[in-house]
């Protein structure tokens, strides 16, 4: 697994020349691009969502689209559309920004539900269908979406079915005061210091690694542990909608891949531990009673952590 982590090791330190102190953001969001599975960057304004989205994409390499949500984005700015050529005397497809390696949808809930919608499949089953024609998107397919909270004027809450499709909710938070101020320094001397950044991997590359995410041992006490914390999710008091069996399927593969971003080709329960929040975080609905006493879901994941036995798993021998 070193090939991984010293993979992981380069993009991060290209990232972190625009987008500092937040390294563990940084991991989740490359153990997502492993999985393809796909982020949601949900925080305050001007807490360095879109910064960190185009990094990692210039990082990667490939091609990369940013949509821009508002209320009159139509299906079509986002898939593509087919447009008559009255000189040759038929139809021909403009291509959408989704047909991209990495597409950044920023202020996702900014965009009516019918252009949320539209990225269902896209997010599900990496294709697309437009006017009866099935397309297949390019791999690796990572989708990026920055949320503002949804308390914000002008806003549209996601649907419980597309959030699902996310493998992860990240939330970045406000930086610590030297971090602040170096930011504030570099600009200065350099301008924005991101169009100095250059790819340090590629699609290819990161097929690669992709297929090596399947040597990655979990102990079935592991397993266990995994599938113990879902049906918590689902039969606690304050909960009204548990964990889907889709979040277990995530939960299981994301610790596996975040064992390989350190080197390891077994999972340990920490691993499983630190994912547990981001990735439960947008399907655990709490009940509207619960709610209205100030529970949140972040309050009732760690409830679930601390409740549940951590299992006890030695190294695994290698081969």
């Amino acid at each position: 697994m070193a090939q991984t982590q010293e993979w992981a090791a380069k993009i991060t330190a290209e990232v972190e020349k625009v987008f500092l102190g937040k390294p563990q953001v940084v991991e989740h969001m490359l153990v997502a691009l492993l999985l393809g599975g796909h982020i949601l960057l949900e925080d305050l304004p001007g807490t360095g969502k879109t910064i960190l989205a185009r990094a990692l994409s210039t990082s990667m390499g490939g091609r990369f689209s940013r949509i821009q949500g508002t209320p009159d984005l139509l299906p079509t700015d986002v898939l593509g559309v087919s447009i008559y050529n009255p000189q040759e005397g038929n139809f021909r497809f403009r291509r959408g920004p989704i047909l991209s390696h990495v597409v950044l949808v920023d202020e996702i809930n900014r965009a009516t539900p019918r252009t949320q919608s539209a990225l269902l499949e896209a997010m599900a089953e990496g294709q697309i269908s437009v006017d009866g024609h099935t397309l297949t998107l390019p791999k690796p397919f990572f989708l990026i979406a920055t949320e503002n909270p949804i308390d914000f004027e002008g806003t549209f809450p996601l649907p419980e079915a597309q959030k699902d499709r996310f493998l992860m909710t990240l939330s970045l938070g406000y930086p610590h005061r030297d971090i602040e101020k170096e930011v504030v320094l570099r600009q200065r001397r350099t301008g924005h210091p991101i169009e100095d950044l250059a790819p340090v991997t590629s699609p290819e590359e990161v097929a690669d690694i992709q297929g090596i995410l399947h040597h990655v041992y979990m102990d079935p006490s592991i397993l266990d542990y995994i599938v113990t914390l879902v049906e918590s999710s689902r039969n606690h008091p304050s909960i009204r909608i548990g964990v889907s069996p889709r979040g277990t399927l995530a939960l299981s593969k994301a610790a596996q891949a975040l064992a390989a971003l350190r080197g390891r080709h077994y999972v340990i329960p920490d691993d499983v531990k630190e994912l547990v929040q981001p990735v439960f975080l947008q399907r655990i609905i709490v009940k509207p009673e619960s709610q209205i006493r100030g529970t949140t879901p972040e309050q009732l994941i760690t409830e679930l952590i601390e409740a549940t036995e951590v299992p006890l798993v030695s190294e695994p021998k290698e081969g």
